[in-house]
């Protein structure tokens, strides 16, 4: 694991306290990029000079006396699917490569209020489809802690760019669990807000009902801050969620939870995802026990519960998300922006050759599955049923928070696997089996390190609240993550 690298709360008092600088914390990161980028490629670009204006201005603002933000001069890394004015933004697909958004994100705009410095957009898994950054046009991301193996996906590259040291925060998207195994697998923490907690505004969208963008951090405290950061109300996002009922549900300060402890909370560990499910590595299964166990001794009451749908999520989410997709990426035609094949006879022509050059296999085959489950005849068969499977994990849920104040399962069925090692798309897709429950439903999750499995790599534990449950989970997640610093099983 990584040598106790410095989180992003303490670089932010240091500099605020004139202990440190922003630029002299930008460089030390910068030197980190350019010692292991080449090997790990968690970037698709690195953004050192805007990087270095931004860090300097952010010293002379403290210099004169201005706060800055929580998050003074700290570098972050934003997943490449996030528009950021100025600079490229590609979602690593040749059908978007070179294309310059004409504004930012409203995350982006946060972080910048925060007084964070963007140091680069990272690598994903193209159109944030697939479970292991080896889809992205540019080539895949490596696992810093075992370059022969993936770091998981879609986000990747955020996950790598922290594990790596490259810097203390990034933002990934989870449609499926695109933070949190990637998180697991990389032995970082990976959140996933409620739907709607955090706009999407200028995110990309894949699958608009169930993409959200969260946080990688090293530690519970750093993720707990990052997502006060970007969280609240946005009128941009016809989905967000009112200010108020964010600010009544405690999800605007989730940061004041984190030392309170689990005495007497109920924590449910689903059985469904304990091994009933094929795939699931024995390791990753005794640590998660480990993990509710050492929520009992600290006063948690653990027990059991049957979450009977959510083994019916992997098959809904792969018609839902693949329908959305369809309808998402049908804008990318050739004609208003992104890649273009030229010279051919008519518009039809040059929009089905440009679809077919800018988009890779694994989007093309969604984009087909998609379509397939949309089309007469088949809607109700395929994406209604769906659907009605998605209501039916919901009111499981709902059913299970009325015994149980969070839930506990692992966050992947196994840790980090060799590149390769899971080439069949099904096989592949069963790496979310965990995760896409709480898309479907549109309930916070996260994942905290915790312990290690097969060949020493490290096995994520996924804590899982309901809608605007955040202050909870990120609670519990702090009591997992001593549990595991004591047992010497943190990163």
């Amino acid at each position: 694991m990584t040598d106790a690298p410095i989180t992003g709360l303490t670089l932010a008092a240091d500099i605020a306290a004139g202990r440190s600088s922003a630029v002299a914390a930008l460089d030390g990161h910068l030197a980190r990029i350019a010692e292991r980028e080449d090997e790990i490629h968690a970037f698709n670009l690195v953004t050192a000079d805007q990087a270095r204006a931004a860090a300097e201005s952010i010293d002379q603002r403290l210099a004169a006396g201005e706060d800055v933000g929580p998050l003074a001069g700290v570098p972050v890394a934003l997943k490449d699917n996030m528009c950021t004015e100025g600079v490229a933004t590609t979602c690593s697909s040749r059908i978007l490569e070179g294309w310059i958004p004409p504004y930012d994100a409203t995350v982006v705009q946060k972080l910048e209020a925060a007084g964070a410095v963007m140091v680069g957009k990272t690598n994903l898994d193209e159109f944030a489809m697939g479970s292991s950054t080896e889809n992205s046009a540019f080539g895949p991301t490596l696992n810093p802690l075992d370059t022969s193996r993936v770091p998981g996906g879609s986000s990747g590259g955020s996950a790598a760019a922290v594990a790596a040291g490259f810097a203390p925060l990034s933002l990934g998207s989870d449609t499926g669990g695109s933070i949190r195994q990637p998180a697991a697998l990389c032995g970082v923490v990976g959140m996933k807000p409620s739907y709607g907690a955090v706009s999407r505004y200028g995110l990309i969208a894949f699958a608009s009902s169930l993409d959200q963008i969260g946080p990688f951090t090293h530690d519970v405290a750093d993720s707990a801050a990052l997502f006060e950061v970007i969280a609240g109300h946005d009128p941009q996002d016809s989905t967000s969620i009112p200010h108020q009922a964010l600010t009544d549900a405690g999800v605007l300060s989730v940061s004041e939870r984190l030392s309170e402890g689990v005495d007497g909370l109920r924590v449910g560990v689903i059985s469904e995802l304990m091994g009933s499910i094929d795939g699931f590595e024995p390791e990753v299964l005794a640590q998660t026990r480990a993990a509710a166990d050492a929520l009992a001794g600290a006063g948690a009451k653990v027990d059991e519960v049957s979450i009977p749908s959510a083994i019916y999520g992997l098959s809904a989410y792969y018609l839902i998300a693949p329908a959305e997709a369809s309808s998402n990426l049908a804008r990318y035609d050739g004609v208003r922006y992104g890649h273009r094949e030229q010279g051919k006879a008519n518009t039809g022509l040059m929009m089905s050759a440009s679809r077919t050059a800018g988009f890779g296999a694994e989007v093309k085959r969604r984009i087909m599955l998609g379509t397939y489950g949309l089309s007469a005849g088949y809607h109700d068969a395929f994406y209604g049923k769906a659907q009605r499977v998605r209501t039916l994990i919901i009111n499981d849920f709902e059913r299970a928070y009325q015994d149980f104040d969070v839930l506990l399962s692992p966050t992947s069925p196994c840790v980090a696997f060799p590149f390769g090692a899971k080439a069949d798309p099904l096989t592949m897709y069963l790496n979310d089996v965990a995760t896409i429950p709480s898309n479907l439903a549109g309930h916070p999750a996260l994942s905290v390190p915790f312990g290690t499995g097969a060949d020493n790599m490290p096995v994520g534990v996924q804590v899982l609240a309901p809608m605007l449950g955040e202050a909870v989970m990120y609670q519990v997640a702090a009591e997992i993550e001593r549990a595991a610093v004591a047992a010497g099983g943190a990163s």
